[in-house]
């Protein structure tokens, strides 16, 4: 919330940030990549491991490299944080994503929500309500939500007991 205020008078003060944007507001890479990191700010900020974690899935599911997967994650805290709800988000997604796509996307949001070890309530609703909004059905999102638990739980443990150690 602080990084949309932060933001909003960055625009105010310099109207050609949002010119600055390296994607699209129309690519579902950006739409995506801003539910995930509104998944990873939801418990407030980011641990080292949900960090990792994100980098890891934007360069390796939309195959990119580092530094344009910073560029993505960039834009993505920009977008999210002027974002009043998930449906702008989630619309894009429905627009350029089949099913399968889909199915990845909410479970890079469970490999999220699991990444620190700990899933609180916010962050099941939110990937409840995305998922609900991608046309995911409940059996779906739970056999998703299952099978990301099922192989954190066999992740080797790191220094801060999560499995940050595999990331």
């Amino acid at each position: 919330m602080l990084d949309g205020l932060r933001q909003f008078i960055a625009d105010i003060v310099s109207p050609d940030a949002k010119a600055d944007r390296h994607f699209d507001d129309g690519d579902y890479r950006l739409a995506a990549t801003a539910l995930l990191v509104h998944v990873v700010s939801l418990d407030g900020e980011p641990t080292p491991a949900e960090t990792r974690k994100l980098h890891s899935l934007i360069e390796s599911r939309f195959q990119l490299d580092p530094g344009t997967a910073d560029k993505l994650i960039a834009s993505a805290m920009r977008v999210e944080g002027e974002a009043v709800d998930l449906y702008h988000f989630t619309s894009v997604i429905m627009r350029s994503v089949n099913e399968e796509g889909r199915l990845r996307i909410v479970e890079m949001m469970w490999e999220l929500v699991y990444a620190d070890g700990q899933v609180s309530e916010f962050e099941d609703n939110v990937v409840w309500r995305a998922a609900d909004l991608l046309g995911i059905s409940s059996r779906d999102r739970i056999d998703l939500k299952h099978r990301v638990a099922e192989k954190q739980a066999e992740l080797p443990k790191g220094p801060w007991g999560t499995a940050d150690a595999a990331i």
